[in-house]
């Protein structure tokens, strides 16, 4: 219990002078790790508590479905619409090569794993963080279709990632047979069942909670417990069906606003602040894991770290976004800006729960380790810094909506409809 205090406590302080930290370099999930980091010697005292890998595991489910149910439900559908393929292209092209390519380094870096133990670790770090990612996809300095293709990202490329990385455990574990069969019926149980499963409960919590509220039948503050349980079935009926509680809770999320009526979408912020505090938690814990294991990061682990957030990232985003009239900065801009962290600390807690006991899994377990941890850091700090010099490359009217893109219906004149053109264009 003394780690919990300690924990609420600095949750309560972090309160105080949040708006103070907001205005640095400083995020929340740097300043929780550095205080687990501190509070590494609580960590005998967790484990007589009944503390395990499961209770980690699940409380950084909850706080993933959350936050990704409040960001979706939160996502400019005429934004998304207008900006056409950039999440496609992310989430096909970039994921696909994004693996392939972290799978490449892993051998390179670490040559005593083998093809499908790289492959694992590649699956691990692959999605970006919703959570890491906030300070981006909710900075209206950004322009708004780069902010929606990078929630809209974060908030599927979690989930796209479980079928092969189940694939990959697979055959590591020996299991060839029906190899190619079992990739389809993962992408058939997690992709589509977890679609399927958010449209329902989506659609139909939010007509429910509208007519309820149209007769006065639901108080104001049951209002918001009512929207947070949504997140919450989405995972319970996906674990269920073994579909994908991410994207449940994320495409729900997207479902949600086609009921909800605009004065009725703030009750979805209630879920998204428990969902914050969980993130923190895990960040914590996660702070004294790492201490935990600090003498056995060797510098190879650093090695794949850097190249997992440069060259792994990047290349793939760039080589996903040619024809898409994204420019240099832009593309650069989003390939930078994704970080990983607590999706990938569920993936890697979701492999460890296995127990296959590969040979490789020491190496993959502190490369997750190392390359989150560094993440929290490098993406959290330069976050602000990159924000503005982004900013300084666009021109005034970056931010102007074009026809297209409008969320009213006020006509252009043709002038500024030309104007408006050219500087969408410098950002895409």
């Amino acid at each position: 219990m003394a780690a919990l205090a300690i924990f609420v406590s600095l949750f309560f302080l972090f309160s105080l002078f949040s708006g103070l930290l907001n205005r640095t370099i400083f995020t929340a999930p740097i300043v929780f790790t550095v205080a687990g980091m501190l509070m590494f010697p609580a960590m005998p005292t967790i484990l007589k508590a009944g503390f395990t890998a499961n209770v980690l595991l699940g409380l950084a489910e909850i706080g993933l479905v959350l936050l990704l149910f409040t960001d979706a439900s939160q996502t400019n559908l005429a934004t998304l619409r207008s900006i056409g393929s950039l999440p496609a292209r992310l989430l096909s092209v970039g994921m696909l090569l994004t693996i392939a390519l972290g799978a490449v380094a892993a051998l390179l870096v670490f040559p005593k794993l083998s093809i499908w133990e790289a492959g694992i670790l590649a699956a691990i770090l692959a999605p970006t963080d919703a959570g890491l990612g906030q300070v981006i996809v909710k900075s209206p300095r950004v322009p708004d279709r780069v902010r929606e293709a990078l929630n809209v990202e974060a908030g599927l490329n979690d989930g796209l990632s479980v079928p092969f990385l189940l694939f990959f455990m697979a055959i590591a574990a020996a299991k060839i047979e029906g190899g190619p069969m079992a990739l389809s019926q993962f992408i058939y149980e997690q992709l589509g069942l977890g679609a399927l499963v958010g449209i329902a409960i989506g659609l139909g919590g939010g007509w429910l909670m509208n007519f309820a509220r149209r007769r006065n039948w639901v108080a104001e503050s049951f209002q918001q417990i009512g929207m947070a349980a949504l997140p919450l079935l989405c995972m319970a009926i996906s674990e269920e069906l073994d579909g994908s509680m991410f994207i449940a809770a994320f495409v729900a999320g997207l479902a949600v606003q086609f009921m909800l009526r605009d004065e009725a979408r703030h009750s979805v912020e209630f879920g998204g602040q428990w969902g914050e505090l969980a993130n923190l938690a895990v960040f914590f814990l996660f702070g004294m894991i790492v201490v935990g294991n600090w003498r056995q990061f060797h510098s190879n682990l650093w090695l794949y770290a850097i190249l997992s957030l440069t060259v792994v990232r990047m290349l793939p985003v760039a080589i996903a976004l040619v024809g898409a009239g994204i420019d240099r900065a832009g593309t650069v801009f989003m390939g930078w800006f994704g970080p990983r962290g607590l999706a990938s600390i569920v993936l890697g807690l979701v492999y460890l729960k296995q127990e296959l006991n590969l040979p490789g899994e020491p190496t993959i377990q502190r490369a997750v380790i190392v390359t989150v941890l560094l993440s929290i850091f490098v993406h959290g700090l330069s976050a602000r810094a990159g924000i503005s010099l982004y900013e300084r490359r666009l021109s005034p009217l970056a931010n102007a909506p074009t026809r297209e893109g409008a969320e009213d219906n006020t006509p252009v004149p043709p002038g500024k409809a030309d104007a408006s053109k050219r500087s969408d264009a410098s950002i895409g």
